[in-house]
């Protein structure tokens, strides 16, 4: 009896150790992809979780097949590269294709209006972080239309930019109709920019759809200038205000209906620029209602004297504060006034947040990848 007890008791000890390591295995594999709260940890979290292909599971097959064997062809104005130019570089890129292609881009300023198609999928263009080189074109909503004046519109699915910079150069639209001009479009789903710089003025960039990652990037405008209907996070990412004499917006989520999954998150940010929003009431506000039902999330940002006080526009649309998601989470600066808050805003706790500080919700796991390296 005493034998079969003994026995018995290591049965169930072994249950219980089997049972221990799944419940911590999980707890484990459900808190990996959720941000830290301390910025400092940022770099160590994101490496540990974002790793290369071969050491993950459960990524897209058709992503990891392309990264089996990239293929790199180089940009180089002065030549001694495959291509003078980037647009030629995208022209040789087949349709449909299938293997990672690396534009690897030399220095300099390419004065150039580039578009990748939307049968161009898994396009890398890579500069180098010591002399970032430099996409750019004036185009305006007057000569193109608002999202097809960008310098660089990207169609196509699985693209990747690091260490770029990326421009419109046509002159501050000062209120004129058609002024506008887009420094990139991304259209294409499952995108990660690293270490980027999008400069403009009105609508700098269009995240226009599909999931998309911004980590490391600099982001500057005067007007709506990250707008779309993109889900997105923009992680340790500097958004800089250039102070226009109208209406200062820093999104314009186009959200319209409850059953569209999409939102832009920002987190471990830092907001700047020019102006005291507290001194004149005329800062920059963190979003407008563009349309019925944006969904914004500003966590763990600090948000400089530039920012209003309101925070928050319902672009005169009263019926549209019972529709938006405009929401905080335990920020900082002087532009962080919880306060003050228009009060169709939301402070989140700790539990509303939480979906939003999550790679799950980009389901990074099954594309996202760190940053290429030549």
């Amino acid at each position: 009896m005493a034998k079969g007890m003994k026995s018995l008791n290591a049965i169930h000890g072994a249950i219980f150790f089997v049972l221990f390591a799944v419940l911590i295995n999980t707890a484990a594999s459900d808190s990996s992809p959720q941000l830290p709260d301390n910025a400092a940890a940022l770099d160590a979290w994101f490496s540990s979780y974002v790793k290369p292909v071969g050491g993950r599971k459960g990524l897209d097959p058709l992503l990891v097949a392309a990264e089996a064997k990239p293929k790199i062809i180089r940009v180089r104005q002065k030549g001694g590269g495959d291509f003078k130019t980037i647009t030629d570089a995208v022209k040789s890129i087949p349709l449909k294709n299938t293997q990672r292609v690396i534009v690897d881009i030399g220095d300099g300023v390419y004065t150039e209006k580039v578009t990748i198609g939307v049968d161009q999928p898994f396009v890398t263009f890579y500069g180098s972080s010591k002399s970032m080189p430099t996409l750019a074109f004036g185009g305006t909503a007057k000569q193109y239309g608002t999202d097809d004046s960008a310098t660089l519109i990207v169609m196509g699915d699985y693209f990747v930019a690091a260490n770029m910079i990326i421009k419109n150069t046509a002159p501050r639209p000062e209120g004129k109709p058609g002024g506008q001009g887009v420094a990139l479009r991304i259209w294409g789903n499952k995108a990660a920019l690293y270490s980027c710089r999008l400069l403009g003025f009105q609508d700098t960039l269009c995240d226009d759809h599909g999931m998309h990652f911004y980590k490391d990037c600099y982001i500057e405008g005067t007007v709506d200038f990250i707008f779309g209907r993109g889900k997105s996070m923009f992680v340790n990412t500097m958004i800089h205000v250039v102070k226009d004499i109208y209406l200062t917006v820093i999104t314009a989520h186009a959200r319209s209906m409850p059953e569209e999954d999409t939102g832009f998150v920002f987190a471990h940010c830092r907001i700047s620029g020019d102006g005291d929003g507290a001194a004149n009431r005329n800062g920059a506000y963190l979003g407008r209602a563009w349309m019925a039902m944006p969904r914004v999330i500003f966590a763990h940002t600090r948000m400089s004297k530039a920012v209003c006080p309101d925070g928050w526009y319902d672009n005169v649309h009263p019926e549209r504060q019972k529709t938006v998601e405009f929401a905080e989470y335990m920020s900082t600066g002087p532009g962080y006034t919880p306060g003050k808050r228009v009060k169709y805003s939301k402070q989140y706790t700790a539990a509303q947040v939480k979906p939003y500080l999550s790679l799950d919700f980009i389901r990074a796991a099954e594309w996202l990848l760190p940053p290429p390296k030549l």
